[in-house]
Order: C-alpha cells, then structure tokens, then sequence
C-alpha cells in the first residue's frame, strides 16, 4: 500500500483498540472512520488482492455473512465485519485490523452498496431481499431495486448469488445488457430460501403490473419478469446444490429462516470453490450472532434473545420462537427509525395463547397493536421486572435495534 494507507491503517487500528480499551464500544466504527479521513481512498488499498465477498439485503445480512465466513474458512483466513458495522467505516476498520488475509466477507447496509462495489470490486456479490425498513429515512422498495440494478450494470464482471423467491431481488439482479456501452449481463446463481413475507412486492418493478403467485413460483402479469429457476434450494431440513446433491444442514441456529442463511452461505463459498460437502460441517460451528439467538441463564430462566426490526423479520422471528413467556421491546430510537406505524403490518396473532409482555420507549405503541390484534399482554417498566414476572423456564426476548443492545447490555452486566 502507499505510505499514506500505511499510516491510516495503523491509525485505525490503534483508534479501535482504544475505543475498547476504554470500554467505548468495539472500535468497529471509529477506527474506520478516522483512518478514512487519513486516506479517503483508505477501503480500496485494503480490499486490493483480497477475494471479497459482499452480503447485502434487508434482513438476515449478518447471520448470513457470519455463516459465509465460516464456509469461506475452508480455504484460509477471512477478513469480515462480524459485529455488524455494515457501511464503510466499518469495513474499513474490520480489513485494517484483520491484516492480510487472502479472502474477505463483509456485510453491507442495502443503501451503500454501490459505493462498497466501487471501493473493493468484490468477486461475488449476495442479495438477499428487499422489503420496507426505517420508514422516515430508508427508500421505498423499489428504488432500492433501482440503486442495485445501477450498480450492477457498472460492474458486469462480478458474479451475483441473488434470491429467486424475491421479485424486487430478481429484478435487481438481472440488468438489460447493452452492448452498445460494453455491458453485458452478470453471472448469477439463483438460490431459493422461502419468501414468506410479500407484502413488499406484488407490484412488477419493471412494467407497474400484478405480481401473481402459485405456490414457490411467481410471475408479472404484464411483462416476461417471472421466478428463475434455482440452482440451491432448501429442502426438508437440508439445501440441493446445483448438482443435485442433497445436503444435511445442522444448525446451532433457531428457524427456517436460517436455513435459507445457510443455503446462501453455501452458494457464495461454491464461488470461491468451496465443495458445499467442506463446508456444511463449519456451518454448525456459529452458535450467535452479535448477541442475536444468545441464551443466557438468570435466576431460573433460560433467556433467548432474537432481533426483529421491520414487519419481515418479526414474521420470521415469531416462527423462531418457542410457545413460551415473551418480551416484546420496542425503541424508536435513531438508529432503530423514529416511525413505528410498521407495527400495524406485523401480524401479532401467532403470540395468542403465551404470556406476553412488553417494555421500551414504545410499547404504548405495541399495546394500542396488540389490543388491535385482540392478544392480551402485560407491561413492563425494565427488563428486571419482565424477568420476575414470568415462571423459571424459557422467556422469548424479541426486540427492535437498540432495545435488544439495551437487553444484551443488561444481561452483559449481570453475567
């Protein structure tokens, strides 16, 4: 690299180290900052030689880059950003303090992933799914698919591991060619995970008409946009790969969500030349995830935390859950979005039948939806007082951004 890269990368290194000397936080951000102000051009030094996978959509990115990482693990040491921190300043902190290694997956905020495929011109690309998310800042749906679709085109070379079962995602993934400017259309392996939220794309992205659906497929009622055929697909408890192999996934993860994670992980590792038969056993190895499916034991209950932050992910995290106590804990925070009309889209009903409290800035928000639904619950001013109100056993935490950082802190601190 040239002395300056040098020189911030140190710089960002030993800024981090001291944010978590100081008990300031993990250094994931401020390290990458500073040394982005050093050298702007700081990301693009790191990423060059590295083979760089980058892991982007609305929901699951972090489980899925964790996962990637491990697949990806069979060939050597992988640079990633394992605490979440999924825009620049966090993957520049994440590759600096990495060092050299030959292979690298990082996670990517939806919003910034063009600028990240310009600074690291990554060998594959994931798109996991589109769907609404932080209502008073976040773009609508379908420009996001626009954004995406953009960058592609600009960088016809990388391979791209898309979602089939998402019509925003397919869209995205399949720029027109124009050989007029030298595009040609992408590499793409589709996989096939489940979609079981749809709210988000019955409108076709390219002509405005009806997106129909029967059954796993679906199709534009107006133009030649339908569900590709995939080449990973999870069946039963275990993912097809493009061979026809059947693989048995066993995971130390809640869902079947996670299994779709997997699916993922296994197709983006294929592109680096990982045998999915190398890779299914380290997959088992990732028992958390930032704190996310941690369970902690405290005065007799078994606690489990799960992160849910737009209508999509709740759907997934009530699948997630056991038929036990929950706590539902609801922020509007600036990093959670400070609009909560999402929680009308969120279908309580599953929650009908278990004791079921809640807490956060927000839960009058949460009691006015959860009367809506008909589902009784109780309120609770701390996470102490939820833990005493519930039998010793299982309790459920489902949470939105920082209030499930402000649970895991609080469970950090007790034990």
């Amino acid at each position: 690299m040239p002395l300056r890269a040098k020189v911030a990368s140190s710089v960002s290194r030993t800024a981090a180290a001291l944010s978590r000397a100081a008990g300031r936080g993990d250094g994931s951000v401020i390290g990458g900052w500073i040394g982005l102000k050093i050298d702007p051009d700081l990301l693009a030094h790191l990423s060059a030689g590295r083979a760089i996978a980058l892991v982007s959509g609305t929901n699951g990115k972090t489980t899925t880059t964790r996962l990637t990482t491990a697949a990806v693990g069979v060939l050597g040491r992988v640079a990633t950003n394992s605490f979440g921190a999924n825009m620049p300043t966090g993957h520049t902190s994440a590759l600096a303090k990495a060092g050299s290694t030959p292979y690298a997956v990082l996670e990517v905020d939806e919003h910034y992933l063009a600028q990240v495929l310009e600074a690291t011109e990554p060998h594959v690309v994931a798109l996991l799914n589109l769907s609404r998310d932080q209502l008073d800042r976040a773009k609508e749906v379908a420009m996001m698919a626009q954004l995406w679709r953009a960058a592609l085109v600009r960088h016809p070379r990388v391979r791209v591991v898309a979602n089939a079962d998402d019509p925003m995602v397919v869209w995205a993934a399949c720029p027109p060619a124009d050989p007029a400017q030298g595009h040609v259309p992408p590499h793409v392996t589709w996989f096939s995970a489940g979609q079981r939220w749809h709210d988000d794309s019955w409108v076709c992205p390219e002509c405005g008409s009806t997106i129909q659906r029967s059954g796993e497929q679906w199709w534009c009622t107006g133009c030649p946009l339908r569900r590709p055929e995939p080449h990973w697909t999870v069946e039963d408890d275990g993912v097809l790969d493009p061979t026809g192999a059947w693989h048995k996934i066993q995971l130390q993860l809640p869902g079947k969500v996670n299994l779709g994670n997997a699916a993922t992980a296994l197709a983006v590792a294929a592109e680096f030349g990982v045998r999915p038969v190398d890779a299914v056993s380290r997959l088992g190895t990732v028992t958390s995830v930032a704190g996310r499916y941690a369970q902690v034991d405290r005065d007799g209950r078994n606690i489990r935390l799960l992160l849910a932050k737009n209508p999509a992910s709740w759907l997934e995290a009530f699948d997630m859950a056991d038929v036990a106590p929950t706590l539902l804990s609801i922020n509007a925070r600036d990093p959670d979005g400070l609009d909560t009309s999402w929680l009308f889209d969120v279908d309580f009903s599953p929650l009908t039948g278990r004791q079921v409290l809640i807490t956060g800035d927000r839960a009058y928000d949460l009691a006015v939806r959860l009367e809506v639904n008909g589902v009784p619950f109780q309120h609770v001013r701390s996470f102490d007082e939820a833990v005493r109100a519930v039998p010793p056993g299982r309790l459920e935490v489902i949470a939105n951004y920082t209030a499930f950082q402000d649970i895991r802190a609080e469970l950090d601190r007790v034990n």
